[in-house]
Protein backbone atom coordinates (compact mmCIF):
# COMPACT_ATOMS: atom_id res chain seq x y z
CA UNK A 1 0.00 0.00 0.00
CA UNK A 2 1.32 3.09 -0.92
CA UNK A 3 -0.28 6.72 0.09
CA UNK A 4 0.05 8.36 -3.27
CA UNK A 5 -1.25 12.47 -2.38
CA UNK A 6 -2.38 13.73 0.96
CA UNK A 7 -4.64 16.72 0.61
CA UNK A 8 -4.78 19.24 3.97
CA UNK A 9 -8.53 20.62 3.11
CA UNK A 10 -8.88 22.53 6.11
CA UNK A 11 -6.57 23.98 8.99
CA UNK A 12 -8.66 24.67 12.30
CA UNK A 13 -6.82 26.76 15.33
CA UNK A 14 -9.89 26.57 17.88
CA UNK A 15 -10.38 23.33 19.99
CA UNK A 16 -8.95 20.03 19.53
CA UNK A 17 -9.57 19.36 15.87
CA UNK A 18 -7.06 20.84 13.80
CA UNK A 19 -7.04 19.20 10.42
CA UNK A 20 -9.70 17.49 7.78
CA UNK A 21 -7.18 15.74 5.57
CA UNK A 22 -8.13 13.34 2.40
CA UNK A 23 -5.78 10.86 1.31
CA UNK A 24 -5.61 8.53 -1.82
CA UNK A 25 -4.06 5.39 -1.77
CA UNK A 26 -2.31 3.66 -4.52
CA UNK A 27 -3.58 5.93 -7.18
CA UNK A 28 -7.01 3.99 -6.69
CA UNK A 29 -8.68 4.76 -3.81
CA UNK A 30 -9.77 8.13 -2.21
CA UNK A 31 -10.74 8.82 1.28
CA UNK A 32 -12.10 11.95 3.18
CA UNK A 33 -12.66 13.54 5.93
CA UNK A 34 -10.06 11.65 7.66
CA UNK A 35 -9.19 14.15 11.26
CA UNK A 36 -6.44 15.65 12.67
CA UNK A 37 -6.47 15.95 16.42
CA UNK A 38 -4.54 17.15 19.09
CA UNK A 39 -5.01 14.64 21.94
CA UNK A 40 -3.90 15.34 25.61
CA UNK A 41 0.08 14.21 25.21
CA UNK A 42 0.23 14.44 21.00
CA UNK A 43 -1.19 15.02 17.79
CA UNK A 44 -3.14 11.61 16.38
CA UNK A 45 -5.08 10.83 12.98
CA UNK A 46 -9.18 10.03 13.91
CA UNK A 47 -10.67 7.87 10.64
CA UNK A 48 -13.65 9.34 9.20
CA UNK A 49 -16.93 8.13 11.11
CA UNK A 50 -20.62 8.50 11.43
CA UNK A 51 -22.98 8.76 14.57
CA UNK A 52 -25.03 5.60 14.73
CA UNK A 53 -28.57 5.18 16.00
CA UNK A 54 -27.63 4.25 19.63
CA UNK A 55 -25.12 8.14 19.49
CA UNK A 56 -21.85 6.48 19.21
CA UNK A 57 -19.32 7.13 16.41
CA UNK A 58 -18.19 4.04 14.51
CA UNK A 59 -15.14 4.46 11.93
CA UNK A 60 -16.84 4.23 8.17
CA UNK A 61 -12.79 3.00 7.37
CA UNK A 62 -10.16 2.17 8.96
CA UNK A 63 -6.58 0.19 8.63
CA UNK A 64 -6.75 -3.17 9.71
CA UNK A 65 -2.96 -3.58 10.66
CA UNK A 66 -1.34 -1.72 13.55
CA UNK A 67 1.54 -1.16 10.62
CA UNK A 68 -1.16 0.35 8.33
CA UNK A 69 -2.16 2.73 10.75
CA UNK A 70 0.97 3.79 11.45
CA UNK A 71 2.22 4.21 7.63
CA UNK A 72 -0.96 6.46 7.52
CA UNK A 73 -0.72 8.36 10.68
CA UNK A 74 3.26 9.28 10.09
CA UNK A 75 2.07 10.21 6.05
CA UNK A 76 -0.76 12.57 7.49
CA UNK A 77 0.79 14.11 10.33
CA UNK A 78 4.30 14.74 8.53
CA UNK A 79 2.11 16.68 5.81
CA UNK A 80 0.02 18.69 7.97
CA UNK A 81 3.65 19.66 10.30
CA UNK A 82 5.22 20.40 6.18
CA UNK A 83 1.95 22.49 5.63
CA UNK A 84 2.05 24.53 8.77
CA UNK A 85 5.98 25.38 7.82
CA UNK A 86 4.72 26.51 4.57
CA UNK A 87 1.89 28.91 5.91
CA UNK A 88 4.09 30.54 8.63
CA UNK A 89 7.22 31.00 5.49
CA UNK A 90 4.07 32.05 4.12
CA UNK A 91 3.12 34.36 6.28
CA UNK A 92 6.89 35.62 7.16
CA UNK A 93 6.94 37.11 3.71
CA UNK A 94 3.70 38.89 3.51
CA UNK A 95 4.56 40.44 6.39
CA UNK A 96 8.22 41.44 5.15
CA UNK A 97 6.79 42.79 1.62
CA UNK A 98 3.79 44.68 3.41
CA UNK A 99 3.84 48.42 2.70
CA UNK A 100 3.58 50.83 5.52
CA UNK A 101 0.85 52.93 5.48
CA UNK A 102 2.22 56.52 4.73
CA UNK A 103 1.39 59.11 6.96
CA UNK A 104 -0.91 61.62 5.99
Amino acid sequence: MEITDIKIRKIITEGRLRAVVSITIDHMLAVHDIKVVQGDERLFVAMPSRKDENGVFRDIVHPILPESRRLIEDSILDAYQKHLALLEVEAQEEAATAVPAQEA
